[in-house]
C-alpha cells in the first residue's frame, strides 16, 4: 500500500488546522535500524501507544494498560490507523474536541529488530521482534486475536506479549510504566544492540556521547544503593558483578580546580581526605561526579575495613585508594539515564591516563554470579556487588543493583558496654541494637571479639564521652544488671554467622566504627526476598516543603523492591478487573498527594480482604494488626478503645494496602489539637432521581452562601456519586459547636432553596433532592480523605479540583483507577492556599443568627 493511502485514515480524522500533530514526513529509519515509539496518551482514558516503522509508516497499537515485563501478562492492543513517521517526536497537548483530545509524551523510543520475515509476520497476525530502547528491551510477539468479528473489525484486538529472556520479570514485583512514568521525549535514539555482552570501550562511550544532555553540574547527588540479595539472578547475562569492598561509599565532585567529596549522605569529607583531592585535582579531569568506595588494603592486597578506619584515627589516609565504578555526570552531559556498561566504559577511558595509585577503576567479572562469590569468599572479601548491564542510575535504592554477602555483616547502634574480664582492658563487649519499624531501639547482641588493646582503650575513651543514666534499649536486656549505658550515638561495623530466632547475632565479630551514617537510619538488614522489608523506615518518594501541595509524583514514587505483596493477583474490582498489586502500586504511585492529606490526624480505614463484592469493614483502632509505618495515636483521644492510628509514612499507606485498605478516611482535627476542629466538611449526597447537573448547581450554591459568609470553600469529587465542600476554620470552637454551626447552614439551604436541598438524612427525605451532610462534623466522624479510591465497582478517586471545574466533570467519580493519571500533573495545586484561608467562623455565625450552644 502507499504510504498516501496508508495515511488516509490518519489524515481524515484530524484538522491540522487546529491540531499540533503532524500531518506527515519523518525520515525513515536507516537499514536495520527501524524506529519505534511508544507514546503515552492521556485521552479519555489513559492508554499507551505502540508504533513500529514498517513500510514507511508507523504501525500503531493502543496498548491500554501499557507493556509488562511478565510473559504471562497478555495484554490487549487494538490497532488503529498507521500514523506518519514524523509522529515518533510528538509531544504536547491535542485540543479539545479533537481526535484524541489530551495529553501525550514519549514514553519510550528506540529501534526495533523484527524476528523473521516483519511484513510476513504482520500480514498473518504474528509480528516478533526484539525491542532496544530506553526502558523496553529485549523480545515481545503482538499476536492478531482470532475470530470472525475480530478479523472484520475496523480496529483489530492484537495482544502484546514478552517472550521469555534475560529482561522479564514478574508483574507482581515490577511495572515498567508505574517506575518510569515519564518522557524520553528529549533523549536521542538509542543504537540498536545485537547483543546484551559488553560492546567495545569506544563504541558504547559514542553512544553515551550521544545520548547525553547538556546539563550544568548539579551541587549534590544522592547515590543509588544496592538490594541485599540471598543468591545470584538466574539470568546471568543481563548482570556485571564487582568486588563489594570493605570500606566508605564516596562520592567526588569535580568541576575545574575545586574537588569535593562526599559520603553517601551528602557529609563532606574534603578536609579528611586531602591526599586523595590532590590526587583528583592533579588529573586534570573534566567537571563530572564520580562514584566509588575508599578502602585501605591489608598485606595480602584485598580491603580491610580496620585499616581504612586505623587511616582516619592516625590521620594516615596517604594510604587510601579510591576505587570509581560509575559516572553519574561528566562533562556536562547527565548520563544517569544511559545504560550502566555505556557509563562505565566513559568512565573507563575518563581514569585511563590518570598517574595516581590513589584512583583506580573498579574492574568487573565476566563469569557466573555464584562462582563470583565462591571465589571473593575464599579470597577473604566481603562479598561482591551485581547491577543489571541495561540499568540507568537511580538516586534510590534499587534491585538493579544486589548484593551478595559472604557472611552476614552490617552496622549497628551501640547501646552501652560490659566490663572486662581477666587481663583485659577497657571494656568486655558492645552491647548493639537496631530500630524496629516504629523506630525503637530493639536489642540485638554483643559483640566481644575483633579487638586490638588500642582499640579497646580507644573505644573505653569514645563511650566514656557519652555515658548515660537509662538503658536505650526498648526493652530490658539480658546484661542489664552489668551494663554501661551510652547514649545511642556510635555505629559500630559487625560480621556475624546469623540471627537467631530471639533476633540476636550469632557469633559476631568488631570490625570498626562508622562516622558516614546517622545511628536512626541503622535497621536490620534482610534479602530482598524475605518478605521484609530491607530497610525499614524507607522512603518510596519524598516532596519538597515548598512544592509539596502541588507536587506531582515523580518515578521514585513506586514499590520499594523489597516490599511483598501477599496475593497480588487477587481480583478486587471485577468491573474493571483490578487486581490487589494495582491498588497497591497507586498507593505507591500516590503517596506524595495523598500524605499531606493524612499526616497529624487520626485515620480510619475501610478494608476488603475479598474486593469491594465482598465484607467490607472500617476500621479506626489499631488494634491487632501490626502495619509497618502505622502509628498509634495516645490512647487518651479516644478512652476506654484501643488506640487511633495515624499513617504519616509512605511505608504505613503500603503497609495499610497490603492488609487490603482501600478507603482511608480522616477525622477534622489534629491529633495534636483533637478538641478543636480545624475545618468543616459538607458531604453532597443526591438522592435517587438526582441529575448530575443538579448536583452541580448545587455545589456552586453552597459556593455562594459560604462566600456570603466570608468562609473559604475547597470542593473535591467523592469518587462516588456526589462532592465534598471543605471549609477550614481556627480551631477556636470545639466538635458540638462547630457541627451545630455546620447544621445551621445546612437548614438554612433547606428553607431558602426546599427544591434543591433537604436537611434531614435518609432515602425517603430526599427523594429527588440532596442532602448536605453535616453529621461529618462531630467528634469521631470521619470523611473519605483527597486521593483515596473508593471501594465501589470502578473504584473512583476523590480529587481536590478547583471551583471552575465543578461544570467541566461528569460524577463525583469522574476519575477512577484506571484514568487517574490524567489528574497527577495537577495534583493538589487547586487546594493552593488552603491553609492560609483558614479563619475564625465568629463573624459567619453572627451573619447567620446563630448562637454557639456552649461558651468557649
Amino acid at each position: 500500500m502507499a504510504r498516501d493511502d496508508a495515511l488516509k485514515s490518519y489524515k481524515a480524522k484530524r484538522n491540522f488546522k487546529i491540531t499540533p500533530e503532524p500531518e506527515e514526513g519523518g525520515e525513515a529509519g536507516v537499514e536495520g535500524q527501524l524506529q519505534f515509539v511508544i507514546q503515552k496518551h492521556w485521552a479519555t482514558r489513559l492508554h499507551y501507544d505502540l508504533r513500529l516503522e514498517l513500510d514507511g509508516t508507523m504501525k500503531s497499537w493502543a496498548v491500554p494498560r501499557g507493556p509488562s515485563f511478565d510473559p504471562s501478562d497478555k495484554r490487549m492492543a487494538v490497532q488503529v490507523e498507521d500514523h506518519p513517521i514524523s509522529y515518533n517526536t510528538f509531544e504536547g497537548q491535542i485540543p479539545a474536541k479533537q481526535y484524541g483530545a489530551g495529553k501525550v509524551i514519549v514514553w519510550d523510543k528506540g529501534t526495533w529488530v523484527p524476528v523473521g520475515d516483519a511484513a510476513k509476520g504482520y500480514r498473518e497476525g504474528k509480528l516478533k521482534f526484539e525491542l532496544h530502547g530506553h526502558k523496553l528491551h529485549g523480545h515481545w510477539t503482538l499476536v492478531r486475536m482470532k475470530g470472525k468479528d475480530k478479523d472484520e473489525a475496523k480496529q483489530p484486538p492484537w495482544l502484546l506479549i514478552k517472550e521469555h529472556d534475560a529482561y522479564e520479570r514478574a508483574a507482581a514485583e515490577y511495572s515498567v510504566v508505574d517506575e518510569m512514568p515519564d518522557s524520553v521525549g528529549k533523549l536521542p535514539l538509542p543504537g540498536a544492540k545485537a547483543a546484551r555482552k559488553p560492546a567495545a570501550p569506544k563504541a558504547v562511550v559514542k553512544s553515551a556521547k550521544k545520548a547525553a544532555t547538556k546539563v550544568a553540574l548539579p551541587a549534590t547527588l544522592k547515590p543509588q544503593l544496592a538490594t541485599l540479595v540471598d543468591a545470584p539472578p538466574a539470568d546471568p547475562d543481563a548482570w556485571l558483578y564487582e568486588i563489594k569492598f570493605d570500606g566508605y561509599r564516596l562520592l567526588a565532585r569535580i568541576d575545574g580546580k575545586k574537588v569535593q567529596l562526599f559520603t553517601r549522605n551528602g557529609h563532606d569529607w574534603t578536609h579528611k581526605l586531602g591526599a586523595l583531592a590532590a590526587a583528583l585535582q592533579k588529573a586534570k579531569l573534566p567537571p563530572c561526579w564520580l562514584d566509588g568506595e575508599i578502602v585501605v588494603n591489608n598485606d595480602a592486597g584485598v580491603p580491610d575495613f580496620q585499616a581504612l578506619q586505623n587511616a582516619f584515627d592516625k590521620s594516615g589516609t596517604d594510604a587510601i585508594v579510591y576505587f570509581v565504578f560509575d559516572l553519574p555526570f561528566c562533562d556536562g552531559e547527565d548520563l544517569r539515564a544511559e545504560p550502566l556498561e555505556a557509563r562505565r566504559a566513559r568512565l573507563q577511558m575518563l581514569l585511563h591516563d590518570v598517574d595516581s595509585d590513589a584512583v583506580r577503576f573498579s574492574e568487573v567479572f565476566d563469569a557466573p554470579g555464584r562462582d563470583i562469590v565462591l571465589s571473593a569468599c575464599k579470597l577473604g572479601l566481603e562479598g561482591v556487588i551485581g547491577k543489571r548491564r541495561e540499568s540507568v542510575y537511580r538516586a534510590s535504592r534499587s534491585p538493579d543493583w544486589i548484593k551478595l554477602k559472604c557472611s552476614q555483616r552490617q552496622e549497628f547502634v551501640i547501646g552501652g558496654w560490659t566490663d572486662p574480664k581477666g587481663a583485659r582492658a577497657g571494656l568486655g563487649a558492645l552491647l548493639l541494637g537496631v530500630h524496629d519499624e516504629r523506630g525503637a531501639l530493639r536489642y540485638a547482641g554483643n559483640v566481644g571479639s575483633g579487638f586490638s588493646a588500642a582499640s579497646l582503650a580507644a573505644l573505653r575513651k569514645q563511650l566514656d564521652k557519652i555515658a548515660a543514666k537509662a538503658s536505650p534499649f526498648s526493652a530490658k536486656t539480658a546484661v542489664d544488671r552489668n551494663a554501661h549505658w551510652v547514649q545511642p550515638k556510635l555505629i559500630a561495623e559487625v560480621s556475624f554467622s546469623e540471627w537467631t530466632k530471639t533476633g540476636s547475632v550469632r557469633h559476631p565479630v568488631f570490625h570498626g566504627l562508622r562516622a558516614d551514617k546517622p545511628p536512626v537510619q541503622i535497621v536490620r538488614e534482610r534479602p530482598a526476598d524475605d518478605g521484609q522489608p530491607a530497610r525499614a523506615g524507607s522512603k518510596v518518594s519524598t516532596t519538597s516543603k515548598k512544592s509539596e501541595a502541588a507536587s506531582k509524583p515523580s518515578p521514585a514514587s513506586v514499590l520499594p523492591a523489597s516490599f511483598k505483596v501477599s496475593s497480588p493477583t487477587r481480583v478486587i474490582d471485577a468491573s474493571t478487573g483490578a487486581t490487589k498489586i494495582d491498588v497497591v502500586r497507586y498507593y505507591a504511585l500516590i503517596a506524595p498527594l495523598l500524605l499531606p492529606h493524612l499526616k497529624r490526624r487520626p485515620v480510619s480505614l475501610v478494608r476488603a480482604p475479598e474486593g469491594i463484592a465482598g465484607e467490607l469493614f472500617f476500621q479506626k483502632h489499631l488494634e491487632k494488626y501490626k502495619m509497618p509505618g502505622v502509628r498509634p495515636l495516645d490512647p487518651a483521644l479516644d478512652p476506654g478503645h484501643a488506640p487511633l492510628l495515624e499513617i504519616a509514612s509512605a511505608q504505613g499507606l503500603l503497609s495499610a494496602a497490603q492488609m487490603n485498605a482501600l478507603e482511608f478516611h480522616t477525622w477534622n482535627a489534629y491529633k495534636t489539637s483533637i478538641g478543636k476542629p480545624d475545618r468543616m466538611t459538607f458531604d453532597l449526597d443526591p438522592g435517587e432521581g438526582v441529575q448530575w447537573s443538579t448536583m452541580q448547581e448545587a455545589a456552586k450554591l453552597v459556593h455562594v452562601l459560604l462566600k456570603e459568609l466570608e468562609l473559604a470553600a475547597f470542593v473535591k469529587t467523592s469518587g462516588g456519586k456526589g462532592l465534598h465542600v471543605v471549609v477550614p476554620l481556627q480551631k477556636r470552637y470545639d466538635w458540638d459547636t462547630v457541627k451545630a454551626f455546620s447544621q445551621a447552614i445546612v437548614q438554612h439551604l433547606a428553607r431558602t432553596l426546599p427544591q434543591v436541598f433537604v436537611a434531614k438524612s435518609g432515602p425517603r427525605n430526599r427523594v429527588g433532592k440532596i442532602f448536605v451532610d453535616y453529621l461529618r462534623n462531630g467528634f469521631g466522624a470521619t470523611t473519605a480523605s483527597a486521593w483515596t479510591l473508593r471501594a465501589r465497582p470502578g473504584l473512583g478517586v476523590s480529587v481536590p479540583i478547583g471551583w471552575e471545574e465543578v461544570d467541566h466533570i461528569e460524577s463525583g467519580a469522574h476519575w477512577k483507577l484506571a484514568d487517574i493519571h490524567r489528574r497527577l500533573d495537577t495534583g493538589n495545586a487547586p487546594w493552593d492556599g488552603y491553609a492560609a484561608a483558614a479563619r475564625s467562623p465568629r463573624e459567619a455565625m453572627a451573619a447567620l443568627d446563630f448562637t454557639p450552644p456552649s461558651s468557649n
